[in-house]
């Protein structure tokens, strides 16, 4: 069985970081291409960004390229979001998701497997 969990989350003032976390467990990560979405209260989930097997592709939403990176270790079978120069915005619940197909894709509905999600929440 795949597990997913999501660490890293809290309460930041504007132009603050976080790095979220994505622990894998139950298959090796290097197999899966990874993502993180995100949830706003009222609002459909989101993409944030995403990353291939190899970490060789990346992929960000326009609302947070230059401000955010995706990275991955899959020796420590755990993929990475890091979160800088945060707005008000950002502020969702985050999740992790993960797939066993090499293409990356952005739509929530093709990955089969998602974390508990961890709430982000950025102060003006």
């Amino acid at each position: 069985q795949v597990r997913l969990v999501e660490s890293g989350g809290g309460s930041v003032q504007a132009g603050g970081s976080l790095r979220l976390s994505c622990a894998v467990s139950g298959r090796t990560c290097s197999s899966m291409t990874m993502g993180w979405f995100r949830q706003a209260p009222g609002k459909e989930r989101e993409f944030v960004a995403a990353i291939s097997w190899r970490g060789s592709s990346t992929h960000f939403a326009d609302s947070v390229k230059g401000r955010f990176t995706i990275s991955r270790d899959n020796a420590k079978n755990t993929a990475y979001l890091q979160m800088n120069s945060l707005k008000p915005e950002d502020t969702a619940v985050y999740y992790c998701a993960g797939r066993s197909i090499v293409l990356v894709t952005t739509t929530p509905s093709t990955y089969p497997y998602w974390g508990q999600g961890t709430q982000v929440t950025v102060s003006s």
